[in-house]
């Protein structure tokens, strides 16, 4: 009975897992065959989608056929691959917690967004944005994703715009930061002051109203990415626990599993050299 609930469970997940690995897999290798088309955000996720749905068939087949079949050899490694993978995701949970744990958006008065700087947030993040290779790629991303397009088609009057609540990447990609004291013709359009020649604040020379440009390559920009990217990596987190405590749990009946194979195993063998 014990050999059945615990081996059958781990057959039912794995069968769930090999399932889930086909989608993934033909994700990956659909945008690996029309990169053509794709744009750079959609080339940065070919190899690790189908990365991903390889691992996840190979694991779910080797637990399955290890479980189902008996094979003890494959739940070992199947047992092993989880073990690893028990603790990548609990040393990425804390390393998420700590890298995001610091930098907030400020607060402008009379504005209904907040602005972010780029020296708010862990070394760690700030190097990954400065990176030059990296950060071209983020920009591709973000003007084809076209964030800035909905500010773009808006016709408010400053003050209408003044109490929007952007978003992080808006706030610092699509707009100069308020310190600029540009004056407002439209969400992406502003006009240098006349009477201002230098700026305390680098991202004021940079601003440029091309729409392909912006505030694309600015500080604040960057600092808008990382402030989404902490916001995702904290929900990322949550979610990692939740997934850690069914991947013990998975990895405990995989163990009940094995040890049941290796008896009926030893049982097998017992009964054949002694009829």
């Amino acid at each position: 009975m014990a050999f059945r609930l615990s081996n059958n469970l781990v057959g039912i997940l794995n069968f769930l897992t090999f399932l889930l690995s086909i989608p993934i897999l033909g994700g990956g290798i659909w945008l690996k065959t029309h990169s053509n088309q794709a744009t750079e955000c959609e080339k940065f996720l070919q190899d690790p989608l189908i990365a991903i749905g390889v691992f996840l068939l190979l694991v779910s087949l080797a637990g399955l056929i290890g479980a189902c079949c008996r094979v003890t050899w494959l739940l070992w490694i199947y047992l092993f691959v989880m073990f690893i993978l028990i603790l990548l995701l609990f040393c990425f949970t804390i390393f998420a917690f700590v890298v995001t744990n610091k930098g907030a958006g400020e607060t402008v008065s009379g504005r209904g967004y907040k602005e972010y700087r780029l020296g708010d947030y862990s070394n760690w993040l700030q190097k990954r944005v400065n990176s030059t290779k990296n950060w071209n790629k983020i920009r591709s991303c973000l003007v084809d994703s076209k964030v800035c397009q909905s500010l773009e088609e808006k016709t408010e009057t400053y003050q209408q715009f003044y109490q929007d609540n952007l978003s992080p990447i808006q706030s610092g990609c699509c707009k100069p930061p308020s310190e600029c004291n540009f004056v407002y013709v439209s969400p992406t359009q502003w006009t240098k002051n006349g009477t201002t020649t230098s700026y305390s604040n680098p991202d004021c020379n940079t601003w440029d109203n091309n729409n392909s440009t912006l505030c694309y390559d600015c500080q604040s920009c960057k600092a808008g990415v990382v402030a989404n990217l902490k916001s995702d990596w904290k929900k990322v987190a949550v979610l990692n626990i939740i997934f850690l405590v069914f991947i013990v749990i998975v990895y405990s009946v995989g163990c009940c599993a094995f040890r049941n194979n290796r008896r009926d195993n030893s049982y097998g063998g017992w009964k054949g050299g002694y009829p």
